[in-house]
């Protein structure tokens, strides 16, 4: 669970209780120093964020390695991010596709300005994938997250993503059933 800018770890991790999933999963939610993964929009053009987006791909990566070391397969590994850390968790698993348990993206979409080259090499093999944002979000485009649903669902996930009219920069309860139904599944 990849928390927003701003926010914080506990924040994140604190919505493991209404997506139930404290009984069945185990939740690992890091914390990015200063409380910002990088320093721009995400829209921006990356070498700006960097080393932000690096350095937080890579401590997302070493959190899966780690999990796939302790003998959990990839398809019991659940991804989730709001806000920034949507846009963290949702590049990540752009660039290191495989067969995941789900992916959550609430508020967020993969990163860079427009015209971004998503040349993404391997396959999602099926993974769940759902994105949820407002129409009218004022830090993420909606044209952003039908880019991404596009993206991922040519990279061979099973993409569900719901534009909420007006509803602002936030996790709506639909959005949280959902996540609680990709994760019981």
């Amino acid at each position: 669970m990849v928390h927003g800018r701003g926010a914080t770890a506990d924040g994140i991790a604190s919505m493991a209780v209404p997506l139930r999933a404290l009984d069945r999963w185990s939740v690992v939610a890091p914390q990015a120093t200063g409380n910002t993964w990088y320093p721009f929009s995400f829209l921006a053009p990356m070498e700006q964020n960097e080393p932000g987006i690096t350095s937080g791909i890579a401590l997302i990566e070493s959190l899966v390695n780690a999990a796939l070391a302790e003998g959990f397969p990839s398809d019991r590994i659940a991804l989730m991010g709001f806000s920034q850390g949507a846009c963290l968790t949702l590049e990540f698993v752009a660039r290191h596709p495989r067969r995941y348990a789900a992916v959550l993206g609430y508020s967020g979409g993969l990163i860079g300005p427009p015209g971004t080259p998503r040349n993404y090499a391997g396959a999602l093999d099926g993974t769940p994938v759902f994105l949820g944002c407002s129409d009218v979000d004022s830090h993420v485009p909606a044209e952003r997250v039908r880019e991404t649903a596009d993206v991922l669902m040519r990279m061979g996930a099973t993409v569900d993503m719901r534009l909420y009219p007006g509803m602002g920069h936030l996790v709506n309860d639909e959005e949280i059933e959902v996540g609680r139904g990709l994760l019981g599944a």
